[in-house]
């Protein structure tokens, strides 16, 4: 009878050990309790009690194993990508740039967050061509491109060929869920629209505001005529929809607005707003409906893990009087500095220190090697060479690296409508005809980009040597581009 007594009281004793056990357990997963309990089965005898403390000590650290990363907070994937284009945005044009009237407070708070480019240069110096190098790393004359823009110059039918390699279909085959909300340019006909050239969605302008009225979503017209003043808007909210839903999974979007594209019509809620007039208010909105995505990215906690690139796809538009490139010479079109050194920056927080300004020489060709190393995404197991790219990783350069030498040493130029016009390596830029510089007489024209900003000062007669290597490497370029090219889509 004694026996049987302590028999049951240390059965009482063990089961309220186990009940505590168990509602230590009652916050993790039901899985890992079972395999607890399966692993700490208790034999009433008293031969079992070492074996049993030694089997409680091994189901603990085999549940920390399974645990631990769980505990540790949720695994992140990869890095998030969000390119913000404006469209005919001049150097001068926000307040992170000097402009003294108008205010992006948005625009500087990113600056103040990432890098600010001081030395960047858009793809060419008009929209088609220009898009064509963002998205697929390479000048755009590698891609058939000579003159002109869709609808404009260009042939109709023409436009960046579906053999071309672009950023959303390396992104979308690395795993990547792509959208674009914006203006294309890049082709009319049904082939060359962007959900076929890599994008899942695609809520878009098939070119600028001024040459057409529908708004398209996929082969889809939805709105004939759309409402212009509206578009900013209304890119923004697809955009952030876009981001709610794709929360959990990595994702590239791709934002390329109309503004300041002109016709400049000016949103309801920001119509004199500003304090440079309808241009101000435009450009104004612009940085809120940008501060309305970075907020999304804020709402939905993925801020630090999402890389935000702003940039303009070329200068400012001449006809566009309000819309300024200072301190350079030149607007869109043109080959001088102020019709492709545009405002760039780029937020990665973490990755990128805050605050850095950089005046290493960067292209929007870049962009697709050294945002695709910031991913992981590996461009050697997807390049077939078409196009080849000529974009450098200057991921180095952009996280501020010491000891990593810059990566761009020298770029080509073109002027919009006729062809090349100028090379630049370090700080010495060359025209080899001093007439696309808008100077008389024949001959190069040599400019030092360090001491003379507005490209006023031709020093080619002090510099014979420079002049000699820089038409020589301009050359060796040129050449290279020729042998190695893709047809324009729409010409076969």
């Amino acid at each position: 009878m004694v026996w049987k007594a302590f028999q049951r009281r240390r059965k009482i004793l063990i089961r309220t050990r186990m009940r505590k056990l168990n509602r230590f357990l009652s916050n993790f997963s039901s899985c890992s309790v079972n395999f607890l309990w399966k692993a700490i089965s208790v034999v009433y005898s008293e031969r079992a009690k070492k074996v049993m403390r030694k089997r409680i000590a091994l189901a603990y650290i085999i549940f920390l194993q399974l645990n631990v990363p769980a505990l540790a907070g949720p695994k992140t994937h990869s890095p998030n990508l969000i390119l913000i284009m404006a469209d005919d945005l001049g150097y001068h044009d926000v307040s992170s740039y000097g402009h003294p009237k108008i205010k992006t407070p948005v625009l500087d708070r990113l600056a103040q967050e990432g890098v600010k480019l001081t030395s960047f240069y858009a793809g060419a110096t008009v929209c088609t061509p220009s898009r064509m190098a963002l998205l697929t790393g390479a000048y755009p004359t590698r891609l058939g491109w000579s003159r002109g823009v869709v609808g404009h110059i260009m042939k109709k039918g023409q436009g960046l060929s579906p053999d071309a390699l672009t950023m959303p279909e390396i992104f979308r085959d690395s795993g990547y869920r792509t959208a674009m909300f914006g203006k294309w340019h890049l082709g009319d006909d049904p082939s060359l629209r962007p959900h076929r050239q890599g994008f899942d969605t695609a809520f878009y302008l098939n070119k600028s505001n001024n040459q057409t009225k529908k708004l398209w979503r996929a082969d889809e017209v939805i709105e004939n005529p759309f409402t212009n003043r509206l578009l900013s808007e209304r890119f923004t909210t697809e955009a952030i929809k876009f981001i709610e839903s794709n929360q959990d999974h990595p994702f590239f979007l791709y934002l390329p607005h109309t503004a300041p594209h002109f016709p400049l019509e000016a949103h309801p809620d920001w119509k004199g707003k500003s304090q440079f007039g309808v241009f101000g208010d435009v450009v104004e909105e612009l940085d809120h409906r940008i501060g309305q995505i970075l907020e999304s990215l804020k709402s939905t906690n993925l801020e630090k893990n999402t890389i935000v690139v702003f940039l303009s796809d070329n200068g400012p538009e001449p006809l566009t009087k309000a819309s300024r490139a200072d301190p350079f010479r030149g607007k869109k079109w043109s080959a001088l500095e102020g019709g492709t050194r545009v405002p760039c920056i780029i937020r990665y927080p973490g990755h990128i220190p805050p605050g850095r300004e950089s005046a290493d020489l960067i292209s929007a060709i870049d962009l697709l090697p050294s945002l695709a190393h910031a991913c992981g995404i590996d461009l050697r197991q997807h390049s077939r060479d078409k196009p080849v790219i000529d974009g450098l990783n200057v991921w180095p350069t952009l996280q501020g690296s010491k000891g990593v030498p810059h990566a761009r040493q020298d770029l080509l130029y073109w002027h919009g409508a006729d062809g090349f016009q100028a090379i630049r390596k370090g700080p010495w830029k060359l025209f080899p005809d001093r007439r696309h510089a808008g100077l008389k007489g024949l001959g190069p024209a040599l400019f030092n980009l360090e001491s003379d900003l507005k490209e006023e000062i031709d020093v080619s007669m002090e510099h014979p040597v420079t002049v000699a290597k820089l038409k020589k490497l301009a050359e060796l370029r040129l050449s290279d581009i020729e042998k190695n090219k893709v047809a324009l889509g729409g010409t076969r």
